[in-house]
């Protein structure tokens, strides 16, 4: 059984660990997944760019890509871990596979809050000879940004669980303390402690997300 400070003391590394992870890999998902989903809807039939084949292409390995379980997924791409970081174990390590699972989530937000963006507000756009670059940039995704934050939101909120599994195969933070100590220890209270942790840091993210969706919402 911990103390409070010792208890403390020991999420605080892990716990930085888990952050980072979600933090960057949350930013290199959203600049691999945001093309994807605007080509998943700009190419798809009737679109701004309309291109059956490449839609096609496109959508299989998304959905392909989406089949995986992350465990799996994280073993399949420790080889690419390596030539990047230098190594497959550890939490720069885990990087790697939390940005390239999580890319087509995000794709598939982005593709799914772009098609809720009205059509006359498309159609206007059009007829007033705008580009499919303009209206892509300066009408579509500003129109479909409260859904966008919200969607992303989700997307980071996994990204949070994808972490904690890393654990069980040596990606560090919250996930790995559990195991260790809860599992593997039976320390009942670090497990507890862990799972606490990873909650505040869900509830917060969801938090955020709702309130940058409203104060947009808000602003229009």
């Amino acid at each position: 059984m911990q103390t409070f400070f010792s208890l403390i003391s020991l999420l605080k590394t892990p716990t930085l660990e888990t952050l980072y992870m979600v933090v960057i890999s949350s930013f290199i998902a959203i600049l691999l997944g945001t093309p994807l989903g605007i080509l998943l809807y700009c190419t798809e039939e009737n679109s701004l760019l309309e291109n059956k084949h490449l839609h096609r292409l496109i959508d299989s390995v998304v959905n392909i890509s989406r089949s995986f379980p992350f465990i799996i997924l994280m073993i399949l791409l420790f080889p690419l871990s390596r030539v990047i970081v230098g190594t497959s174990i550890g939490t720069t390590a885990t990087i790697v596979p939390l940005s390239i699972g999580a890319a087509p989530f995000v794709g598939r937000v982005v593709e799914s809050s772009l098609k809720e963006v009205p059509s006359g507000v498309l159609e206007a756009s059009i007829s007033m000879g705008a580009t499919p670059k303009d209206i892509i940039m300066k009408v579509l995704i500003p129109e479909a940004l409260p859904s966008l934050i919200l969607g992303l939101t989700l997307t980071i909120i996994n990204l949070v669980g994808y972490s904690a599994m890393a654990g069980a195969i040596g990606g560090g933070g919250l996930g790995d303390l559990a195991i260790r100590y809860g599992f593997h220890r039976f320390q009942t209270d670090v497990m507890i402690a862990s799972v606490i942790v990873i909650i505040a840091i869900v509830q917060s993210i969801q938090y955020i997300g709702n309130l940058a969706a409203k104060k947009i919402l808000q602003t229009r």
